[in-house]
Formats: C-alpha cells, structure tokens, sequence
C-alpha cells in the first residue's frame, strides 16, 4: 500500500519509514512516539493498549501533536498489539489526535481507512521533545540479580542474562515470534499487559518465556505507566504470571516489586 508502512515495533523502524504513514505494533505510550517522529514518519498510528494510568497508552496522541504530527490509536480489542499487520486487517480506531481528526479520522472508522486519510497529512514540522535515559539499574534482589528497569524491552542486552528486567514494553509478541520475547534469558521480566487485549494477545511473551524457562509476569496497565520500567517496578501490581513465575511466589495482585523481591 502506497505511502503506508506496516511496523510490528517502533524499535525498529528503517528507511521506508521516512515521510511514510506508520502503521506500528507498539503501544501508544512517549517512547514509542519519540521513536516514530525520531524516524521522520508523515504520521502514526500505534496501540491504544487499554489506555491504562494516567491514560500512558495513548501519549503519543499529544507527544505527536506537539509538532503537528497526526496520530490515532487501535483499539486492543479489535486487533493484536504488536501485530501491525492485524491491525490493518481487523483494527478499529479508538482515538485521534488534532491533526487526524482534520483529515478526517474518527474513533470507530476502520484502521486501513484512517491510515490511507493520513497519507495527506502534511510532513510534521520540530523534533520532538527530547527522551531521558530510558535503562538504569536499580538495585539488586536479595539473591543478587541486577533489577534492570527499561522503558523498552529493546533496551535489553546480553549481559543482562540471569537479572531480573523490569520493563515497560507490552507483554505481547512482537511479530507474533515467540523468539523475540526477549534479548536475554533473564531470571526473570516484567511487563505490561497492555490492556491485555483481544485474544489476549498483550499477555503472549508469558508462554514464550516459560519456554525459556524465564519467570516473566505482566502488571496491569491500569496500575503503570505503559513505556515506563520505573512505575512497573514501582506502581505494578501483578495481573498475570507464567508457571515459572507462579513457582517463585507471583500471582495476581502481587505487587511487582515484591514479587522481584521474592526472588
């Protein structure tokens, strides 16, 4: 499709992305924002991922706004976050920012529709605000892993096998590749369930992980700030958890840090 880009992650957006319409599996949180406008897109739609606290997972509608970017968001119900390809399939658009809804867009109007009104949006205009270091260490568990909070699970490097990463990336798989659950075979990880969402797709790196052996639990994204490790870690309660995970002491309701602590 002519001017439209099909994305399953906004981590890794390549040249086609430049002046293109970005249709992206990643959730609608600032990171994934500040990495769309960084790649110079004409305009984006990404995940609403069950809105969750402070309504994080539709950021990008007033980060993308602010350089006159139009942006709009899918709905989780209505396709499988970090699928883009579904989402142009099936998704159902549940928000719009200033600039789409000046092109036409509407909550309700299909994804593939709002996506080929966007290919008229006018190329936005600025960088962007600036982003914050987004991976820091914050501790250890009281067996001695590394706590590694990440804003993106592409932050995550092999020296980070055997730690504990806290991140605020969505639990769904990227792709839908069970390989690309995580770059490292951690202890364990933590994410956000986005909503959980249709065929409870934001929960799918759980399965994966346990494959790998890797406790991994997903907190609700009505409890932190979906792209944000530090409030997982620290305003996470536990939605779901992998048998792996459930062994170490996780279950629903747990709060994320005292879950890591049982570790």
């Amino acid at each position: 499709m002519e001017g439209i880009v099909s994305a399953p992650t906004a981590t890794k957006l390549g040249a086609d992305a430049v002046g293109s319409v970005v249709v992206c599996g990643s959730h609608g949180g600032n990171y994934a924002a500040y990495l769309v406008v960084a790649a110079r897109a004409r305009a984006v739609i990404l995940f609403d991922a069950g809105i969750g606290l402070e309504r994080a997972g539709i950021g990008c509608l007033d980060y993308c706004g602010g350089i006159g970017m139009a942006a709009a968001t899918v709905d989780v119900m209505s396709a499988r976050i970090g699928d883009s390809d579904d989402a142009l399939a099936r998704g159902t658009i549940s928000h719009v920012n200033a600039a789409a809804r000046s092109l036409g867009c509407a909550p309700g109007m299909t994804c593939r529709e709002a996506a080929q009104a966007l290919c008229a949006a006018p190329l936005p205009k600025g960088k962007g605000q600036p982003y914050a270091e987004a991976r820091h260490v914050v501790g250890q568990t009281p067996g001695g892993a590394r706590i590694v909070c990440v804003d993106s699970a592409s932050l995550v490097k092999p020296e980070d096998a055997g730690q504990v990463v806290v991140t605020g990336s969505h639990g769904g798989l990227v792709g839908a590749d069970p390989a690309a659950a995580l770059r490292a075979d951690a202890l364990a990880a933590v994410f956000n369930d986005a909503g959980i969402g249709i065929e409870e797709a934001g929960i799918g790196r759980l399965a994966a992980l346990e494959q790998r052996g890797v406790a991994a639990a997903v907190v609700a994204a009505g409890s932190a700030r979906i792209g944000d490790g530090h409030s997982t870690y620290e305003d996470g309660v536990i939605s779901r958890v992998n048998p792996t995970a459930e062994r170490l002491g996780g279950r629903a309701g747990l709060k994320a840090r005292d879950f890591i602590a049982l570790l």
